[in-house]
């Protein structure tokens, strides 16, 4: 039962940074490029921005705002808010898809999520079912306020854990129009149950007792313990999934310092927000279109299939990417379908 309960936490940990670094130290550091900070080449079709803004929380939220060039005056826009992976940045795999947005026409906001990456709030890498579905409509807020986005003509984006959070909000804020979902984690039900549903409500009550042991330990310490992240090299005895967060995270492919999964830990309590709030209670309830993504050959792949079968309406498609994993969902280009994202947000948001 220990052996279960220990195989959760870490996995869980993969995804739950001290301090936030800002861009300044960053590039005192040199860190990051003073003109280019993301992981992915900058595209010439585009114009991006840096800008902020407060959730409902009152946290401020630090996104990148991405701009077709050349836009025409008095011409009003789509508008889509993009967050994710879970314990990524920005300048990752959001921005990425972001970007490619932008390319094809959409205005397009990549935000780093409250508690993590530019984003305010302490203490840091703290993860809740419910700011981070706020997250999105702030991203709305903000997106709405600009005189050149169509308020009527509002998506989301959610990749790996936020593809969660971005279904929640979906069921919830009646301004989003459009809702895509790439590789999504349901972040409460792995929290609670584990992967497959292997963790049961005995070995949930234990878990539960040592994050609330771990509760007294930071009170008393005046500081929230890290909970173990991805290793600094392989052994080739891991398993497959984390092999593969590793070649993005931990390589040159995706590695960004103030991404918690590339340097640095989830707290170890960031998870008791996440095991007793199931984040799709309502999805049933969405009334806008919905398409979720997901790798044919994705260790997650359950998740968007189990959640994809609650949803209803014929304006709701999955979409299964042949022999793609979890991972190549983040910055492939020839298996992101990029082209059947762009179609579905012109059909939805027009």
């Amino acid at each position: 039962m220990m052996k279960i309960i220990k195989l959760v936490v870490l996995c869980l940990s993969l995804f739950f940074i001290l301090e936030g670094v800002t861009m300044s130290e960053l590039e005192a550091k040199g860190s990051v490029s003073n003109i280019w900070d993301k992981v992915f080449v900058k595209s010439e079709k585009v114009d991006v921005k840096k800008v902020k803004f407060q959730n409902r929380f009152g946290i401020t939220i630090v996104a990148d705002l991405y701009t077709p060039k050349n836009m025409k005056k008095g011409v009003k826009l789509a508008g889509i808010a993009v967050s994710g992976p879970f314990g990524a940045v920005k300048e990752q795999s959001s921005g990425l898809y972001a970007q490619t947005l932008a390319e094809r026409g959409f205005v397009a906001l990549a935000f780093d999520p409250s508690y993590t990456g530019e984003s305010s709030g302490t203490p840091r890498s703290i993860a809740s079912s419910d700011i981070n579905t706020e997250d999105f409509s702030a991203a709305v807020d903000y997106l709405i306020s600009l005189d050149f986005i169509d308020p009527e003509r509002i998506g989301i984006c959610g990749i790996c854990g936020f593809g969660g959070f971005a279904l929640n909000n979906a069921a919830i804020d009646t301004r989003v129009k459009a809702t895509v979902t790439s590789t999504m984690y349901d972040m409460t039900r792995v929290s609670a149950r584990g992967y497959n549903d292997s963790v049961d409500s005995k070995a949930r009550y234990e878990m539960k007792k040592e994050l609330n042991k771990q509760r007294n330990i930071d009170f008393k310490n005046k500081s929230y313990a890290k909970a173990p992240g991805l290793p600094e090299k392989l052994t080739g005895k891991e398993p497959q999934f984390v092999q593969d967060y590793f070649n993005y995270y931990k390589t040159k492919r995706g590695f960004h310092p103030r991404s918690i999964n590339s340097n640095g830990n989830w707290t170890v309590t960031s998870s008791l927000s996440l095991i007793n709030l199931p984040i799709l209670q309502y999805s049933d309830e969405i009334q806008s279109a919905v398409l979720m993504i997901h790798g044919e050959k994705a260790h997650s792949r359950y998740f968007s299939e189990d959640a994809f079968k609650k949803l209803k309406g014929n304006n709701k498609e999955l979409l299964i990417v042949k022999g793609a994993n979890h991972v190549d969902l983040y910055d492939n280009m020839k298996k992101i379908p990029f082209d059947k994202i762009v179609d579905f947000y012109n059909k939805y948001l027009k």
